[in-house]
């Protein structure tokens, strides 16, 4: 059995400029090899917003947890809001605002796992 707790994990700015917690990936973490994804556990602190990026060979999703945001996919931008799950294409440029007060908070679900050389700022 598997079980990790986000009060043991470490956040760090990670190359978009998010504040993020690899919560469960298979190369990473013991007892997740052959899972095919990455979950990881992102912060948009207020007033800020990720980099403009692109996955190039993975699907993301983003789950928000807590506060309220802009999403940008390609040229397109939609209000995200906790309870809600954005897809986001292999390819895609994109990158999230924190339009609200206090953290935004999602869950990041990359698949295949997410590799450092397939993420591109753009």
């Amino acid at each position: 059995m598997l079980i990790r707790d986000i009060a043991d994990g470490t956040h760090e700015r990670v190359i978009d400029r998010t504040i993020l917690c690899e919560l469960l990936h298979p190369d990473k973490h013991k007892g997740a090899a052959g899972l095919g994804c990455s979950i990881a556990h992102a912060i948009v602190p207020e007033r800020e917003k990720s980099l403009p990026h692109v996955l190039e060979m993975s699907t993301e999703l983003y789950y928000i947890l807590n506060g309220c945001g802009q999403m940008h996919i390609d040229g397109e931008q939609a209000p995200v809001h906790a309870g809600q799950i954005v897809l986001i294409p292999p390819g895609s440029r994109q990158f999230i605002e924190n339009t609200g007060t206090g953290d935004l908070v999602f869950l990041c679900i990359v698949a295949p796992k997410w590799q450092a050389h397939d993420e591109k700022l753009v």
